[in-house]
């Protein structure tokens, strides 16, 4: 079974850079064909996508959000990451760290998420 875990700092100051990496078990991130996604949801809000890293380290973001978004990836620890720039309070979500196939809008894991503040 795939385990995802995010980590990172759970509070950022304005105009700082939020990263998190999401630790993956059980699964190699190198495998084909599998995106590795980033996902967040604003307190009352739905799900945003941010951006995927794929199976061939090829990345794509959300047009939104790409010129603050880099996602990046370790194979020899079997891990990806995200980095968020110059964040503002909006930015403030739980981040979620997802498996998807390529070709397919399904998600079949879910790390458990990780709450990320915005703030002074």
């Amino acid at each position: 079974q795939v385990q995802l875990q995010e980590s990172g700092p759970g509070l950022v100051k304005p105009s700082q850079t939020l990263s998190l990496t999401c630790t993956v078990s059980g699964g190699s991130i190198t495998a084909d064909y599998y995106g590795w996604s980033w996902i967040r949801q604003p307190p009352g809000k739905g799900l945003e996508w941010i951006g995927v890293i794929r199976y061939d380290g090829i990345t794509y973001h959300s047009p939104s959000l790409e010129s603050r978004t880099s996602i990046s990836r370790d194979t020899s620890k079997n891990q990806f990451s995200l980095q968020l720039s110059s964040v503002t309070p909006e930015d403030t979500a739980v981040y979620y760290c997802v498996r998807h196939t390529y070709h397919s809008d399904y998600i079949d894991y879910w790390g458990q998420g990780t709450q990320v503040t915005v703030s002074s």
